[in-house]
């Protein structure tokens, strides 16, 4: 029987959702719950996508095959039963076999939070402690440049001479919250480290190092050594994902 799980989790103790030797990571817990439920058996995740160390998510998808007979209720009672308290199973679903939860996607949400007033020591963990003002005009104007299907090679941190690269973004907007900078992405998908590499380029537009139409030339020059520092993966969450029609 495939489930299709819903979970959300604070990243600050991981080293990432993916599996790693001798590392604490998202994955391995959830699958270790799931192997407990699943009468001992080894369970496997399938889920949309994986985020890095220390970066959150408040709604994160992932499927798995279960063998034993379970309701879905008890399933989501039985894995919350069996995680850290900083692991949360939202929602449980059953789903065909041929359901797939990264293929299924249809686009991602990302929020990026930073703040520009006075240092927050309760926060450092969940939004990047930046702490100076910034050009919020020129960011806005800024981040329009990444509207639209471009090739984000300029934006991802490991060498993608092979990969494709070609993603579309339809929704990239800036909004504040008191002294609070939030980014918004969606899009269909995003590659590693794009999301944060596009932020530390609209903090350089903030810091009015560089002009927004610069933002433009470094997309279009698919160059990363052009587009300066990742930001810190703390602010960072993936808040929402919709699947393709009738999944």
């Amino acid at each position: 029987m495939r489930f299709l799980i819903k979970f959300s989790y604070d990243g600050t103790a991981y080293s990432g959702f993916q599996k790693q030797p001798n590392k604490n990571t998202i994955e391995e817990r959830l699958e270790a719950a799931l192997t407990k439920v699943n009468a001992g058996k080894k369970t496997t995740l399938t889920a949309t996508g994986r985020t890095d160390k220390k970066v959150h998510a408040l709604c994160q998808y992932a499927h798995c095959d279960i063998d034993i007979s379970i309701t879905e209720k008890n399933l989501k009672r039985a894995l919350n039963s069996n995680l850290p308290p900083d692991i949360h199973v939202i929602e449980t679903k059953k789903v065909s076999s041929t359901f797939h939860a990264r293929y299924n996607v249809k686009e991602k949400e990302y929020n990026y939070y930073l703040n520009t007033g006075e240092y927050n020591p309760i926060q450092r963990n969940y939004v990047f402690q930046y702490n100076h003002e910034l050009d919020l005009k020129q960011m806005q104007r800024a981040i329009k440049y990444f509207l639209g299907t471009h090739d984000f090679r300029a934006f991802v941190t490991e060498n993608k001479e092979k990969e494709n690269c070609i993603r579309t973004i339809s929704k990239a907007e800036i909004t504040t919250k008191d002294d609070i900078i939030i980014f918004t992405f969606i899009g269909d998908g995003f590659l590693r480290y794009q999301v944060r590499n596009m932020v530390g380029i609209l903090i350089r537009v903030g810091e009015n190092k560089i002009s927004p139409e610069t933002v433009e030339k470094i997309l279009l020059s698919k160059d990363r050594s052009k587009s300066g520092k990742t930001a810190a993966a703390e602010g960072l969450y993936l808040t929402n994902i919709t699947f393709k029609e009738g999944e």
